[in-house]
């Protein structure tokens, strides 16, 4: 796989993941682990992105 789709594939998460917190924060019965377990994994997809595209 290239970097250039790696990248795009990343941003993908990172954008999915960006929604999935949105969804969880308003959800009444989600717990704040759970979000903040995403909210990690959202922030290494970002860090990652960032590193691949210096």
């Amino acid at each position: 796989m290239s970097v250039s789709a790696h990248l795009t594939e990343l941003k993908k998460k990172h954008e999915t993941l960006g929604l999935e917190v949105e969804q969880a924060q308003r959800a009444p019965g989600i717990d704040d682990l759970h979000i903040a377990q995403l909210k990690k994994q959202k922030l290494r997809l970002k860090e990652e992105i960032e590193r691949l595209s210096a």
